[in-house]
């Protein structure tokens, strides 16, 4: 879907594709293009002579950050965060052209952002379309705001799914902790992208900055750099909890077999007496009464499983006192 936007009084209003032709030439437009079909491909490309490489990269999910000059415009590749509630991984990110023309500038995104819909909704204060460098990093600013918002929602998320854990471990949760650090590792990699983009925008002379211009972007390098910092402590810690639960299992695991170790021991025993007199020999009971045999299988079957029963309480008797014994240990520590 393609939009069409004009400030009046520091606000931006929305107008249709007739009244565009309608406006004065030196007025500035702001051309929003999000969720674009096929369709709206094909008439940005035929309105504004676009290079067809240039929409194919814009709508590649993997492409990274960067600046270049063509021919009639500018194009800058920017990568920005997305929530979607219903997907597997929540929170990941997109890349969002911007074609600045002298008159014009054009956004082109396949999906729908939170960036984005706070520049159309004027959420964002002193933006102004008289100053395209000023406009494009404004919304780097607000796509560091939104980074670090999502980074806080990520950490109360992984915590949330740890104090779970502590409980049960499920494998719903393990899967959740799973989508999260996929959701970090997308984060951590737009942004060292923006990093660099930020770091090409003030070498090269591709869009003209004034004084102002250079101190908001010192302003968003820094905010990129927070963020940065964030999502690879957050990526380490929720990697640590992964691993720490992986540990858990492990030993839980082993635990289980110890268990069942003892007691196919203690069956061993049994098992071997009942095989070898199940050949062909003679049973020592045949010259008893037929009540005296069932009567001691019956006694054996019930001292074994009082053994296993020992075994398995003096295990956990013996695990408990350890436990109690470090326990003083660090207290007196």
């Amino acid at each position: 879907m393609i939009n069409y936007w004009v400030q009046e009084d520091n606000q931006f209003v929305k107008i249709s594709k007739d009244e565009l032709s309608q406006i004065e030439s030196n007025r500035r437009v702001w051309i929003d293009a999000r969720r674009v079909s096929q369709d709206d491909v094909a008439q940005l490309q035929a309105e504004y002579n676009l290079d067809p490489e240039l929409l194919l990269d814009v709508l590649d999910q993997d492409e990274l950050s960067r600046i270049e000059q063509w021919d009639d415009y500018a194009l800058a590749i920017l990568r920005l965060p997305v929530f979607t509630p219903n997907s597997e991984v929540a929170y990941s990110t997109a890349p969002v052209g911007a074609v600045i023309f002298p008159e014009k500038i054009i956004t082109i995104c396949w999906t729908d952002c939170e960036v984005l819909k706070d520049l159309s909704n004027n959420r964002i204060k002193g933006l102004s379309l008289n100053d395209f460098p000023a406009f494009l990093i404004r919304i780097l600013a607000r796509s560091d705001i939104m980074f670090l918002r999502y980074l806080k929602e990520i950490s109360r998320r992984v915590t949330s799914i740890q104090n779970e854990l502590h409980e049960q471990i499920e494998n719903a949760e393990l899967i959740q902790l799973l989508n999260l650090e996929k959701s970090l590792t997308y984060f951590t990699t737009s942004l060292k992208s923006n990093q660099l983009l930020l770091e090409k925008i003030r070498r090269t002379r591709i869009l003209k900055l004034d004084s102002d211009d250079q101190e908001w972007l010192d302003d968003v390098e820094i905010d990129n750099r927070q963020a940065m910092e964030m999502a690879d402590t957050y990526s380490s810690i929720t990697t640590g909890v992964m691993d720490a639960f992986a540990n858990v299992i492990s030993n839980n695991m082993n635990v289980a077999m110890k268990k069942l170790a003892v007691i196919n021991l203690v069956m061993m025993a049994p098992t071997f007496v009942t095989s070898f007199f199940g050949m062909n020999f003679k049973l020592p009971f045949d010259t008893l009464n037929g009540y005296i045999p069932v009567s001691i299988a019956t006694i054996i079957c019930v001292l074994s499983v009082m053994l296993s029963w020992w075994l398995l309480s003096f295990n956990k008797t013996a695990r408990t006192l350890k436990k109690v014994k470090k326990a003083k240990k660090r207290k007196k520590s």
